[in-house]
């Protein structure tokens, strides 16, 4: 049986703690938990850590993408199959080669794009090897850059602050670009092409009657060395520090809602993307406001004879207290609506404010008080209004 590159027993869905079937949402959940559980600046020290998150990276950097994911499954039915590593070789060899005595000696090199006019200049093995392994599917191609890793943090802001937006500064802890030698890792900023690979960001091995290609370890395949690594950073193009950003929350932003910021996480090394910032927002409960979408609601502690006479009450907003009238009649419990005074939304509008009105009854009354709300009770029976009119089978008392 012929020998198989040490990345075709790789199961990268098990490395994420996910099913084959798992959304591409899932995927991304179950990275960002295992890379903020597992990361070296959380474990340090912890070698089994690192190596989750390791794998992690590597199993997200494919299944973590649709495409690369449907070629990396691809890859593995067919090594299922029998159809590339297996025994005897046959159909799912181009051409129908067979790894049999006397059968024709072949470099898998073909099926990368490493030689060129082999079977992969027309697509097929190539195409999908190239995808899963970040290798181009042609000669001359590299291994795909790395990125930094993505970083979660948690702020709280109150209720006011969420709604209407702030700018609040944060510290992270992390790897950074190298101030010495500006993230690319070298003294004097040239690069030189990996004599290992020839610049390929690959090396081949043969193994009996095949032959496999394999990231560069010299130049962990990027194809360049860098002759004068930086001593501050040796060589590679980040540090670790605390620095301070100012995150920007716009308006409007609800309880566990997550801010993007692109390129504020991890710096990538020598000179590669950053990754990405996620800030976890969480919102203080307000003693006054509550918000259902972009309505602000508020209850407002009202008289009985505010109600039925009919008044003007000042009511508070997130910014100024407004003025809104109560028509003569209005029932407890209604909810009367300002328009536009309430949270803010994207393009300079903003949602409304529903005053909910609540009869407050007095607890004590001095004498003067209490005779005249007597009076007002008699005159009240002696108009024929029955409070209990109509209610439950029209009782009458």
């Amino acid at each position: 049986m012929s020998a198989k590159p040490e990345w075709a027993d790789k199961d990268y869905y098990a490395d994420l703690g996910v099913s084959k079937s798992a959304s591409q949402e899932d995927i991304k959940r179950a990275y960002r938990k295992l890379a903020r559980e597992n990361h070296p600046d959380k474990n340090p020290g912890d070698a089994a850590a690192e190596e989750r998150f390791k794998r992690a990276a590597e199993a997200y950097d494919v299944v973590g993408d649709p495409a690369e994911r449907k070629e990396y499954d691809d890859f593995k039915s067919m090594v299922a199959g029998g159809g590339i590593f297996g025994r005897g070789g046959g159909a799912g060899f181009p051409g129908g080669f067979r790894s049999s005595g006397g059968a024709q000696d072949f470099d898998l090199s073909d099926l990368f794009g490493q030689r060129s006019g082999g079977p992969s200049a027309g697509g097929g093995f190539g195409d999908i090897f190239g995808g899963v392994f970040n290798r181009g599917g042609s000669a001359g191609h590299t291994a795909k850059p790395s990125r930094g890793a993505d970083v979660e943090t948690e702020i709280e802001l109150d209720f006011r602050e969420a709604a209407k937006g702030t700018t609040i500064p944060i510290q992270l802890s992390g790897q950074a670009p190298c101030t010495d030698c500006h993230g690319s890792g070298s003294e004097t900023g040239k690069t030189q092409s990996c004599k290992d690979c020839n610049g390929t960001g690959f090396t081949s091995e043969n193994r009996g009657a095949f032959g496999f290609s394999a990231p560069c370890t010299t130049c962990g395949g990027t194809g360049s060395t860098i002759p004068n690594p930086c001593k501050s950073c040796s060589g590679r193009g980040t540090v670790h520090r605390t620095r301070s950003i100012t995150v920007r929350i716009p308006a409007g932003v609800i309880d566990g809602q997550k801010v993007r910021l692109a390129g504020q996480g991890e710096a990538g090394p020598n000179g590669t993307p950053s990754g990405d910032l996620f800030v976890k927002v969480s919102v203080k409960a307000d003693p006054v406001f509550d918000r259902e979408g972009d309505d602000l609601l508020v209850t407002v502690p009202v008289s009985f004879a505010e109600l039925a006479l009919g008044d003007t009450i000042t009511v508070p907003t997130l910014d100024n207290p407004v003025r809104v009238k109560v028509p003569a009649g209005t029932p407890d419990g209604r909810t009367l609506r300002v328009r536009g005074r309430g949270v803010p939304k994207r393009g300079g509008t903003a949602g409304d404010l529903l005053v909910t009105v609540q009869v407050t009854v007095p607890k004590n009354l001095d004498a003067a008080a209490s005779s005249a709300l007597r009076s007002y009770a008699q005159a009240e029976k002696d108009s024929g209004f029955n409070p209990r009119a109509g209610w439950a089978g029209n009782a009458s008392s």
